[in-house]
C-alpha cells in the first residue's frame, strides 16, 4: 500500500516540476512588448507630428494677435449703424457721430437723443423750481454757475416761477464732432412749455399762465470718451426768438 502511494507521489512531483519549468522559461523571456521602467524624472520627448494624411490632426485656436485686430472698415460699418437712424453716413453730421460712436463703443445716436430730451425735462424745470442740486448733476461748471446766478437774482427780487411742461415737439441734432476724447453733440430742441413769472406781491409780470408758448432752444451736450462716468453734461444754451 505505500509502496503505491510512493509511486504515484513520485509521478505527481515529476509533473509539477516539469510545469514549474516550463512556465520559467516563458515568464523569464522578453518578448519586445514590454513598457520600460518609468522614470519620473526622465525629460519627455514630444510626440511625433502627424503627417498630411492623418486625418486626426485638431487645429487649436490661434491667439488674439495671431488673428490680428479687428479691421478697421469692420469698426467704422459697426460705429455707423449706431448712428444712421439720426444722421445718415456721408454727411458732416453723421461723420461726427460716427467719429464718437467709435471712439466709444457704448454711443448710440438714438439712445444718446432720448436721454438728452429727458434731460432737457429735468433742466427746465429743475431752473423754474431752483433746484439746484439736480442742475449740478445735469450742467458743466460754466453753464451751473450762470444758471444759479439767475435762480439768486430771482430769488433776491422775491419772485416765483409758475412752470409747466407740456411736452417736446421736436428734437435734433444739428452738430457732432470729436476732439481729442471730447465729443460735443448739439441739439435744437422745439418744446412747449407754460410759463409765468410773478412778483413778490403775485403779479404776473412775465409770460403767461394759461398760455402754451412754442419755446426752441439749442443745447450743446459734452462728455470725455475716456472717462468712466456714462453722463453727458450741458455745456453751452442758446435761445432762440
Amino acid at each position: 500500500m505505500n509502496g503505491f502511494l510512493d509511486i504515484y507521489s513520485i509521478i505527481f512531483l515529476v509533473i509539477a516540476v516539469v510545469i514549474f519549468v516550463r512556465l520559467r522559461s516563458v515568464l523569464g523571456k522578453r518578448t519586445g512588448s514590454e513598457r520600460p521602467p518609468v522614470d519620473p524624472y526622465s525629460r519627455r520627448e514630444a510626440p511625433p507630428t502627424a503627417g498630411p494624411g492623418d486625418e486626426k490632426v485638431i487645429s487649436l485656436p490661434r491667439r488674439p494677435a495671431e488673428v490680428g485686430a479687428v479691421p478697421q472698415a469692420k469698426t467704422e460699418a459697426a460705429a455707423e449703424d449706431r448712428v444712421r437712424t439720426i444722421a445718415p453716413p456721408g454727411t458732416p453730421i453723421g461723420a461726427g457721430l460716427t467719429a464718437i460712436a467709435a471712439a466709444d463703443r457704448s454711443f448710440d445716436a438714438a439712445a444718446f437723443l432720448n436721454g438728452a430730451k429727458a434731460a432737457y425735462e429735468m433742466i427746465v424745470t429743475a431752473f423754474a423750481e431752483g433746484d439746484r442740486k439736480t442742475l449740478r448733476n445735469l450742467l458743466s461748471r460754466e453753464v451751473y454757475d450762470g444758471f444759479v446766478s439767475a435762480i439768486g437774482q430771482r430769488e433776491s427780487r422775491g419772485e416765483k416761477i409758475e412752470f409747466k411742461f407740456v411736452g417736446i415737439d421736436k428734437a435734433e441734432v444739428t452738430e457732432a464732432s470729436l476732439k481729442n476724447s471730447t465729443a460735443q453733440v448739439t441739439v435744437r430742441f422745439v418744446t412747449k412749455l407754460v410759463s409765468a413769472t410773478h412778483d413778490k406781491d403775485g403779479k404776473v409780470i412775465d409770460g403767461d399762465p394759461v398760455h402754451v408758448g412754442d419755446v426752441t432752444d439749442i443745447w450743446t451736450f459734452a462728455r470725455d470718451v475716456t472717462s468712466r462716468d456714462p453722463n453727458w453734461k450741458l455745456v453751452a444754451t442758446e435761445s432762440v426768438e
